[in-house]
């Protein structure tokens, strides 16, 4: 008896990593996460290593059901690590991994809303070939098929995620054509990660077979159409009992270099989709409002009448890595709850 594991890892290719996965057959049946084996691959080919010094070794570190192959087969997210077995440079999850211990006691979760764009023979998927459809407006939330497009895939997708275990909270339409967006969480910090990143792959490969491409470019079609992003809404125990804690966390973000420091790790090309339009707020300026979907961290109106909740760090590019968007969010807002002695 044997069953097929489909190894998923990051690369290392800048400014926006890829995917890669390739599949192992191991002998037995499936018997958990610590069970699966180290493997290796070919780090020349991922921009990973050079070719005189190749090897890079794939740590599993999360597994679930593989939905597209069913039975016992299993997608495997792996960790990069160098032959030492210490973490590769490209490697993101081990940086968070340590700031997420540092402050686990704070209990932080995220909810992560991932935006993305469907392409058909080099155009979003809606959009006629050497033209423009009709201006954004009726295709968010739309129904009918003068306004949707690639539902079909989008459902498949759902249901892939759902198959899988993921946390998947949601899908809906965006307002661009052939725009759409999925939401990961409430998870913690490592958790919604790991998971966004499955459900990446998910993504892309899923649409793999209606023939279509899916892209996290943070501005697919320029000129006047809504970019994509990767809200990041995410809490804190003292944020979910204390408003106090919500402007303390909001104020944190907007300290000193922190606005840049953050932005400059959201995703390539964030000044093309940060430009104040759009439901935006402007790359190199930092604002928090209430409901306000033009400011860089949103406190949801519900939040402020309840007096507690969660905010919404709208900023992150839909090409962001999850890992380096939820360790910036939890080190920079946990350590400045610790010092106000909100925890």
């Amino acid at each position: 008896m044997t069953f097929k594991a489909e190894y998923i890892w990051i690369d290392g290719t800048s400014p926006t990593a890829k995917l890669r996965s390739k599949t192992k057959i191991i002998p037995g049946a499936p018997a958990g996460l610590d069970a699966l084996p180290v493997w290796g691959f070919d780090g020349s080919s991922t921009n990973q290593a050079e070719g005189h010094s190749s090897d890079c070794v794939l740590k599993p570190v999360f597994s679930c059901p593989d939905p597209i192959r069913g039975g016992d087969d299993v997608l495997v997210l792996c960790e990069v690590l160098d032959t030492d077995l210490t973490p590769h440079p490209s490697n993101t999850r081990a940086a968070l991994a340590e700031v997420a211990e540092r402050y686990a006691a704070q209990e932080p979760i995220f909810g992560i809303e991932q935006e993305y764009t469907f392409f058909k023979d080099g155009y979003p998927l809606g959009f006629p070939k050497g033209g423009f459809p009709a201006p954004q407006g009726g295709y968010y939330c739309g129904v009918g098929a003068d306004e949707i497009f690639g539902r079909d895939v989008v459902e498949a997708h759902l249901e892939n995620c759902l198959k899988a275990g993921l946390g998947i909270s949601g899908i809906n339409a965006e307002v661009m054509p052939g725009q759409w967006e999925f939401q990961v969480g409430p998870l913690s910090p490592l958790e919604v990660s790991d998971q966004l990143w499955v459900a990446r792959w998910l993504l892309y490969r899923t649409a793999e077979d209606f023939d279509i491409a899916a892209t996290l470019d943070p501005k697919p079609v320029k000129g006047d159409w809504n970019g994509a992003g990767a809200h990041t809404n995410f809490s804190t125990k003292a944020m979910r009992e204390s408003y106090d804690a919500i402007i303390t966390a909001c104020e944190s973000l907007g300290e000193g270099s922190k606005p840049l420091d953050h932005v400059k790790n959201y995703g390539a090309g964030i000044d093309d989709r940060l430009t104040g339009l759009h439901e935006t707020a402007p790359w190199n300026e930092y604002s928090y409002g209430v409901s306000d979907r033009g400011a860089s961290v949103r406190i949801p109106w519900q939040v402020e009448k309840d007096g507690k909740g969660y905010i919404e760090d709208r900023r992150p590019n839909a090409n962001v890595d999850p890992y380096v968007v939820t360790r910036l969010l939890v080190d920079t807002c946990c350590e400045a709850l610790e010092k106000a002695g909100q925890v």
